[in-house]
């Protein structure tokens, strides 16, 4: 099969479509047929010696795909047959022609949603979802300050904040991804280029600061965002894009809002045995979210959740898809479409 490869890291001119061995399932393992993976910023690090896949996952770059179920390995619990339309959070391998996933990792695509749009769901989607439910328990009327909020995540978070009856307020970097999070549901966005953040947050929450801060920036912000967490609020650091080194008495100032800092990474989760009474940790943030929110991608529900697709790319353009990536103008997700 053909797959999205780099024999050594660096940049984006060390990808290229390189032929492989196509994968057989395993013990209560799914063969997918992808017809679309998404690009991911673990991508870019992994591309660049950054960020290793966890150890058993495939070396293939790609964290989720959509395709049709291929192939059923032994052990199956007989949820899923051949021709299934499936998308899928991985570790790794989803910018390839196949990819293995265990069966509780799977997820149906919605009947009018198509592979390119289901691409882009798994990874962000679960991302968001596991970040204010799983961790920073979000409540109704509570206000989320989310971090990058035009990227995959962060439009994918606004509408999530929504849905659980709470306000969603962004940062971004420009004036165009700043109307796309107000089209998407945010009550409020500050472009962090030209304005203080932290001040217009103060502004616009009348001096009560955020109860919960998405942030993938880290090292950076933190003084702004303690400048406009609430007391007892819940600062979130998913990512580092600014680096993690901080510079500044951060202890006293978190102690003396009695705030929380939480870390979260989706990808090197699990691989302990799991069973039908205790499943794996990502196998039961796949069952909450396919309960709980995958229902409202399907027409006829109110509020309606809409993916965000940027961008198409073919895999053998892996390349562009990666520069377009580090450019940093995406509004949503850059999808890879993977050839027959």
């Amino acid at each position: 099969m053909f797959a999205a490869y780099f024999d050594c890291p660096g940049g984006p001119e060390n990808l290229c479509m390189k032929e492989v061995m196509k994968p057989d399932p395993g013990e209560g393992e799914i063969l997918v047929k992808v017809s679309a993976s998404a690009l991911n910023r673990a991508d870019l690090l992994q591309r660049q010696g950054k960020y290793p896949p966890p150890k058993g996952a495939s070396d293939i770059l790609g964290l989720e795909a959509a395709g049709s179920v291929a192939g059923l390995g032994p052990g199956c619990s007989g949820r899923w047959k051949i021709g299934d339309a499936v998308m899928a959070l991985l570790s790794g391998g989803g910018q390839a022609q196949y990819v293995t996933v265990p069966e509780g990792l799977l997820m149906p695509i919605p009947k009018d949603m198509t592979f390119t749009q289901a691409a882009s769901i798994p990874e962000a989607w679960l991302t968001a979802f596991q970040l204010l439910h799983f961790v920073g328990k979000v409540q109704e009327g509570e206000t989320v300050l989310i971090h990058a909020g035009a990227s995959g995540v962060g439009m994918a978070a606004i509408q999530l904040v929504r849905l659980a009856k709470a306000i969603p307020i962004v940062t971004a970097g420009t004036q165009e991804k700043l109307e796309a999070t107000a089209n998407a549901g945010a009550a409020a966005g500050f472009n962090y280029k030209i304005e203080d953040f932290s001040e217009k947050v103060l502004e616009f929450t009348q001096g009560s600061g955020v109860d919960i801060i998405l942030d993938c920036v880290g090292g950076s912000y933190w003084e702004k965002n303690l400048n406009c967490l609430n007391t007892d609020g819940r600062w979130i650091i998913y990512g580092l894009l600014s680096g993690g080194e901080v510079h500044g008495d951060l202890l006293a100032r978190l102690l003396s809002k009695r705030a929380s800092i939480h870390t979260s990474l989706l990808r090197s989760r699990d691989k302990e045995a799991s069973s039908v009474f205790f499943p794996q940790y990502k196998e039961r943030l796949v069952r909450a979210f396919t309960e709980e929110v995958l229902p409202r991608f399907s027409g006829g529900t109110s509020p309606r959740l809409q993916p965000f697709v940027d961008s198409v790319y073919p895999l053998h353009a892996i390349a562009e898809a990666h520069r377009a990536m580090e450019a940093n103008k995406n509004i949503g997700k850059i999808v890879i479409e993977i050839p027959v």
